[in-house]
Formats: structure tokens, C-alpha cells, sequence
């Protein structure tokens, strides 16, 4: 009796060992992608002056969520098959201001070289029937432990400020009404879904108009720098033709 209890212990012990490095693999994974964010994050900000990311955010789901999501799709209850059918242990939400900075944000995902797409799909281009929109992407990113190395699933989302707050003001409603809400509160979400995109199409034609004018206004500073002309020489030059001129 005694031996069956220290063996059981033995057993519990290993398999608490495991599943602790199973969830802390993922838990670095995450970290290991808010760091990759954070310089691109950075690096854009640098070069362009200007930040595309307004929030990150990331989440570990508990192995309570884990284990309820296992039985509901009739998964082994082994880590194998966890990790092999379970794509959103690891997740990250990024909130960027305009659409462009969304492609533009996954594009330098994707060119990073230790990172993998698995999935790509974008709900932006085809909503979802309840007119849900965002950028997913499964990647595959490696961990490096102390004697191992493992490949790593990270679920991302890429969403503008109005379509993150659309989506989680219909997932409080989902949850109040027990996932079924009434076909009248289906059609004003869709109805309120169809307003945040044409918001985002206005802000996009906005920022666009106003990156033009940047450009334009950086060649005309080049053109001055290269005839030598500075600030105060082109003030000078400017008061000299309004007195030519007659100008006051």
C-alpha cells in the first residue's frame, strides 16, 4: 500500500514537472514575441517618426480553459496532442490606429527569420457574417530551454481602435445573453459592425492625405537643403521679394 502511494506521488510529481514546462514554454514564447513587437515597435518609430501600435496585449489561457477546450473537441488528454490541435494556448492582440498599419505590422511579423506562418486569415477583406474584422495569424516561433528546443504556437491579432472596441462590446453581449442573442441585437451589430469599417475607411483616406503632404513638404525642404538655402537665409528671402514686391 505504501509503495503504491510513493509511486503515485512519483507519478504525480513528473507529470506536474511536465505540464509546468509545458505552460512556461508558452509562456516565454509570449515573451520572446512582446520583445520582437516592442523593437519593431521602436525601429518604426525611429525611421518614420511615427508609432503604428497603440496597445499590446497577451494571455496565457489557464490549463482550466485548456483542459474544457480539450473535452470539448474530444481531444487525447495528452500535451502532444494539446499542442498539436490546441492553436491558441499563447495569444497576443495588437491595437494599431489605421488599417494600413495592420498589413503593414504583419508584413514585418512575417519577415522576421526565426518566426513561421501557420495560418493567415484576414476577416478585414471577408468580415465575418456578424462583421467581425481583424488579422489573425498562427506563427511558429522557437524556445530555447535548458535542454531542449521547442517550437512554439502563437495566436495573433491585429485589429484598428474602432474594430477592437466593436468586437469587445459583442463578446460582453455574446457572454450576457448565454451565446444567444436576439435576431434584432444580430442585426444592429452587424448594422454598428458596418459603421466601425466605414470609420476606418474615412481615418484611412485621412492618414493617406496627410502622409502626401509629408512627402511633399520633406521634397520641397530637400530641394532648399540642396540650393544651400537654410531657414534663415530662405526668411531672408522671402522679406527681400516682399520688398521687391511692395508686399507688406
Amino acid at each position: 500500500m505504501r509503495m503504491e502511494k510513493t509511486f503515485d506521488l512519483k507519478n504525480l510529481k513528473a507529470i506536474k514537472i511536465e505540464l509546468t514546462r509545458f505552460m512556461m514554454a508558452y509562456k516565454f514564447a509570449l515573451d520572446e514575441m512582446t520583445t520582437k513587437i516592442n523593437i519593431l515597435k521602436d525601429e518604426f518609430n525611429y525611421i518614420h517618426e511615427y508609432n503604428p501600435i497603440e496597445h499590446v496585449k497577451s494571455r496565457l489561457k489557464s490549463p482550466g480553459s485548456i483542459f474544457s477546450k480539450v473535452q470539448r473537441k474530444g481531444l487525447d488528454y495528452t500535451l502532444e496532442s494539446i499542442k498539436e490541435n490546441i492553436k491558441d494556448i499563447a495569444g497576443m492582440r495588437i491595437t494599431c490606429s489605421f488599417i494600413s498599419d495592420i498589413y503593414e505590422i504583419s508584413r514585418m511579423i512575417a519577415n522576421q527569420k526565426d518566426i513561421r506562418i501557420i495560418e493567415y486569415k484576414d476577416y478585414i477583406k471577408n468580415p465575418k457574417p456578424n462583421g467581425y474584422q481583424s488579422l489573425h495569424m498562427i506563427v511558429e516561433i522557437p524556445i530555447f530551454m535548458s535542454d531542449r528546443e521547442e517550437l512554439i504556437l502563437v495566436e495573433i491579432q491585429i485589429r484598428t481602435i474602432a474594430m477592437d472596441f466593436w468586437a469587445s462590446l459583442e463578446h460582453k453581449i455574446y457572454y450576457k445573453y448565454n451565446k444567444e442573442i436576439p435576431q434584432k441585437m444580430l442585426e444592429e451589430l452587424k448594422t454598428t459592425a458596418e459603421m466601425a469599417a466605414h470609420l476606418d475607411n474615412k481615418m484611412e483616406g485621412l492618414h493617406k492625405e496627410m502622409a502626401k503632404m509629408k512627402k511633399t513638404e520633406e521634397a520641397e525642404d530637400q530641394i532648399l537643403q540642396s540650393m544651400g538655402i537654410g531657414n534663415n537665409k530662405l526668411k531672408l528671402l522671402e522679406t527681400f521679394i516682399e520688398e521687391q514686391l511692395g508686399i507688406k
